[in-house]
């Protein structure tokens, strides 16, 4: 259990893994955008997880656990966001000239992910994957799904951090 400080707050998030998925809480300063977190020189190395749940993959089955409290790597971490709905604002100004979404499908571990990349007008995917040397890239307007949880309804999130260098991009037109 855990007690907020003054100028804290408690924020349900989920990361992704290759072989699973964590949901729980987790407490940061009141001025912490989540959505833009690990995008900060305040990124911690451990993400202090308080009343977690931890799908994961193994030897062909999935198996659900709970804890009170989880510390996972980041360096681990293969996507993040918190859980909907927020009112997290977008890391971008939608009127930027010269800037659009690309639909793009992302393959993250157990998950897919249906969204969009904002990039220049006049660049592909490729392209911008090989000038943005980013550990995180933010996908927008995601729809997540499983194949290997046909349970798990698709679930629905305005931005998604994922790291690119581990997960697989399919370009969409």
């Amino acid at each position: 259990m855990y007690t907020l400080g003054p100028e804290e707050k408690a924020s349900l998030v989920m990361a992704y893994l290759q072989t699973g998925l964590v949901r729980g809480e987790i407490v940061t300063r009141d001025s912490v955008r989540i959505n833009t977190w690990l995008r900060t020189d305040s990124a911690p190395d451990y993400i202090h997880f308080h009343n977690s749940q931890w799908l994961q993959a193994s030897a062909g089955t999935i198996k659900s656990m709970a804890y009170n409290e989880l510390l996972l790597p980041v360096s681990q971490l293969i996507g993040f966001h918190p859980v909907p709905p927020t009112d997290e604002p977008l890391d971008y100004n939608p009127r930027e000239d010269n800037r659009i979404n690309k639909p793009v499908l992302v393959a993250m571990g157990l998950f897919m992910v249906k969204g969009f990349l904002r990039t220049s007008a006049q660049t592909d995917l490729v392209t911008n994957l090989q000038i943005t040397h980013s550990p995180w890239l933010s996908i927008y307007e995601a729809e997540i799904s499983s194949p290997q949880l046909p349970q798990m309804p698709p679930l629905q999130v305005p931005m998604l951090l994922v790291r690119p260098m581990q997960v697989v991009f399919v370009p969409q037109n």
